[in-house]
């Protein structure tokens, strides 16, 4: 663990789902959570129905989960600095924020106090939309909470202030106590299945297992032993977002992917397909034949989620068991099967019994994996860090003390998105997905009774912007951006705001991928997915 930012930098929840139900005040923002994440929504319903648990939703979109709102705001995209900051203002001028906590347990409080000091709830009306009085409202509901719970997704992260929306819901958390304590915390809800498994044990470009930094010196020597190896690199590698531009410019030449579809879920398409035409090698190892895979030289056959033994790691940071269920098709392999394989035939020996002895080489190399192990986990996971083989793991972050001491405020000026609306694209753009369809849709869209419900791509588009544009549910619109068209059937929804168009990403065959943004947050490197200036015309 690197403190503070490992736990959001890794996209962690610093407390178990369980403890939703045991806030005062829930804060769910850039979370579609009832479609997203239909079960954890399950504990925000039950907490706020069947508890006292006060609810609040900040989302562009009038999503399901603001009918059990008692505060819903609608803001502008791409404002979300701008309206934590105004919260903040409130909180700070009405000497709301927990005193003790920020002068026990945090550092750099002043220079956030200064610089929300211009956030006033008039000038953050200005900027997001958000009536002056919801602001107040929403600072003092928080802000009064016995203990108050932060739940976002990738509405917060996708965007290229992403990591400035991210360190601003830590700093709100910080400012009224509720890091290390039952029922608070800043909780991420994770996107896919075992992404948090994959960063965990060093699916990034510059850490190793346990985000252990590539740079440093004495976990490359750990790994080194471990290994019987030497030369292990410390140059940091690309993220995926960056590793299109580099096929693009001739930089990179071949691309091994592994259960990935970029060619319906990376943005702007056009340059993402011009980029893979320019490799001279692609492999791909996934279970179905993606957009991704029919470009393929070589297609890997990997085993899905329900053929294989092993963990995953879910978004709570709990290592669960899993178990096959069903006997793979064909000549389909554990994915590690497969890397052993390759790795082998390049020189380097790797040979495993089965997945438990993997298990146990991750215990020996991963810090806050340490005390995991199949016999521990076969009825119930573990929460990491869990260091040792007598340590219970651990629910929740931050009790007591950050591991690097104090926590870390950030200073964090409003920043605009990286493209608005304009005379030409008059429209914003933001993206998402529904119930009924899974990212790119690789499963889902396999599914008859999912497609006889979901056939098609679609536009959510406020009444008013539909009458100015002369259109009718269930028209099909032409909807253009900078770099590229689709067509969708119109939706005329309540959920919108006038001047804000919302479309899934799911439909391959017109992708709204085609028309987002590839610009990027400077440190995560996550695509702005979640607003470009767009135009939408009748077809």
């Amino acid at each position: 663990m690197a403190g503070l930012a490992a736990a959001f930098g890794s996209g962690a929840m610093t407390n178990p789902i369980r403890d939703i139900e045991k806030a005062d005040v829930i804060l769910a923002t850039g979370t579609n959570t009832t479609e997203n994440h239909p079960v954890l929504s399950s504990y925000v319903k039950r907490a706020v129905t069947l508890g006292e648990a006060k609810l609040i939703v900040i989302d562009p979109r009038r999503i399901e989960l603001a009918e059990f709102a008692d505060i819903y705001i609608q803001q502008k995209l791409g404002t979300d600095v701008a309206w934590i900051n105004g919260l903040m203002h409130v909180i700070i001028k009405e000497d709301l924020h927990d005193k003790t906590f920020v002068a026990d347990r945090t550092q750099g409080f002043e220079e956030v106090k200064q610089m929300v000091e211009k956030f006033t709830p008039d000038y953050v009306e200005e900027i997001t939309g958000i009536a002056a009085e919801d602001i107040e409202e929403t600072a003092r509901l928080y802000a009064k909470a016995g203990v108050a719970s932060i739940l976002y997704c990738m509405g917060i992260t996708q965007h290229t202030t992403g990591t400035d929306n991210v360190k601003s819901l830590a700093n709100l958390a910080m400012l009224c106590g509720n890091l290390g304590v039952e029922g608070g915390g800043v909780n991420p809800l994770r996107g896919q299945n075992n992404v948090q498994g994959a960063c965990d044990l060093g699916g990034l470009p510059n850490v190793f297992t346990a985000y252990q930094s590539v740079t440093d010196d004495s976990a490359r020597k750990t790994l080194e032993n471990k290994w019987d190896i030497s030369g292990l690199s410390s140059k940091v590698g690309l993220t995926a977002t960056e590793m299109i531009p580099a096929a693009h410019d001739g930089t990179i030449k071949a691309f091994y992917i592994m259960g990935e579809n970029p060619l319906v879920s990376d943005p702007d398409l056009a340059h993402a397909k011009a980029g893979f035409d320019n490799l001279d090698f692609i492999v791909v190892q996934d279970m179905f034949l993606t957009e991704t895979a029919q470009l393929a030289d070589v297609v890997l056959p990997a085993r899905c989620f329900a053929e294989k033994d092993g963990t995953f790691s879910n978004t709570e940071r709990k290592v669960q068991r899993i178990r096959e269920a069903v006997t793979p098709p064909g000549e389909a392999k554990y994915d590690w099967e497969i890397t052993c394989e390759i790795a082998t035939r390049m020189g380097y020996a790797m040979s495993y019994e089965n997945s438990e002895e993997i298990m146990k080489e991750i215990a020996q190399v991963t810090p806050s994996y340490g005390g995991i192990s199949y016999e521990r986990i076969e009825k119930e996971g573990l929460h990491w860090p869990c260091l040792d083989e007598n340590h219970p793991g651990t629910p929740r972050l931050h009790v007591g003390q950050f591991p690097k001491g104090r926590g870390q405020f950030h200073a964090i000026d409003y920043i605009a998105p990286n493209e608005l609306p304009d005379d030409d694209y008059p429209l914003a753009l933001t993206t998402g997905r529904i119930l009924y369809h899974y990212h790119t849709g690789t499963m889902t869209r396999k599914s008859e009774g999912l497609n006889e419900i979901a056939p098609e791509n679609f536009i959510e588009i406020s009444a008013v912007d539909a009458s100015n544009l002369g259109l009718s549910e269930n028209d099909m619109a032409k909807v253009s951006s900078r770099r590229g068209q689709v067509k969708a059937n119109v939706v005329v929804s309540l959920k919108m705001n006038a001047g804000t168009v919302f479309m899934p990403f799911h439909f391959a065959e017109n992708a709204a991928n085609n028309l987002t943004n590839p610009a990027l947050d400077p440190v995560a490197k996550i695509p702005e997915f979640k607003v470009c200036a767009i135009k939408v015309e009748k077809a």
